[in-house]
């Protein structure tokens, strides 16, 4: 399904979804700690939807177990929650989460390191991730065209040497989890679909200190960076205004 522009009620229920999901990221990204679990961290994100009013919209969707991916380290998307994964200082753990109300969904992500990095560059990584969604996000406008966002985030990536997934990218959203036109984190501006005001997208880089390769574990879900290399994720839902843009899954 391509996705629509949507009707004012659509966008207000939208904005209480990002709410939601922005509520949720943050109580994670504060409560995480040494030797959770991944599951632990899920079983919190599924609580504390529940006392918002929202539902998840990652569970069961074309089968996925859980409430909320959770990635760590050469994990770039789609980690399943496990009481087998614990989480230790130092590592990079990325957290992507859907929410739905009234039928209306966002779709966010975000990265950080666990206390201290180890290295520098682990920072950078996930530092520069952020910004290069941000750089993506600041071509927003009514007409934009989907090749203006993607050069605008592989151009600012570039001057880094990071791998690029090209894989997998961003999506409109909003009556559904995933709808047209696709967002990828790479190509040509001024080239692509058109975006109108009105317009709900996913824009969400994944980068790696290595490969832009990628592969699924066995599990069916989990894609991993080839050369095990690490990677970071973030993702934010944005509605295109007239001439910029309103980000629906940041904390206001």
């Amino acid at each position: 399904m391509k996705t629509r522009i949507k009707t004012t009620k659509e966008l207000d229920d939208m904005r209480i979804s990002g709410q939601m999901l922005a509520s949720v990221l943050n109580l994670l990204h504060q409560h995480v700690s040494e030797g959770m679990s991944t599951l632990e961290i899920a079983n919190l994100a599924r609580n504390e939807l529940k006392k918002l009013g929202g539902q998840p919209t990652f569970l069961g969707y074309l089968g996925f177990p859980d409430v909320i991916c959770i990635s760590i380290n050469n994990q770039v998307v789609h980690g399943i929650p496990s009481n087998q994964c614990i989480v230790h200082s130092g590592d990079i753990v990325s957290l992507d989460f859907g929410v739905t109300y009234n039928q209306m969904i966002t779709d966010g992500a975000i990265s950080f390191i666990l206390d201290q990095p180890l290295k520098k560059n682990h920072q950078l990584l996930v530092d520069r991730t952020k910004n290069s969604l941000l750089e993506g996000i600041s071509q927003l406008k009514n007409n934009v065209r989907v090749g203006d966002i993607s050069h605008a985030v592989e151009k600012y990536l570039d001057q880094f040497g990071y791998g690029i997934v090209k894989d997998l990218v961003g999506h409109g959203v909003g009556h559904h989890l995933h709808e047209e036109p696709n967002i990828p984190n790479y190509g040509y501006a001024h080239q692509g679909p058109i975006l109108k005001t009105g317009m709900t997208i996913a824009i969400e880089p994944m980068v790696t200190l290595g490969t832009d390769r990628v592969a699924m574990l066995e599990d069916g879900w989990t894609i991993v960076t080839q050369d095990d290399s690490l990677a970071a994720h973030f993702e934010h839902t944005v509605l295109i205004l007239d001439d910029s843009f309103e980000i629906l899954t940041e904390v206001k």
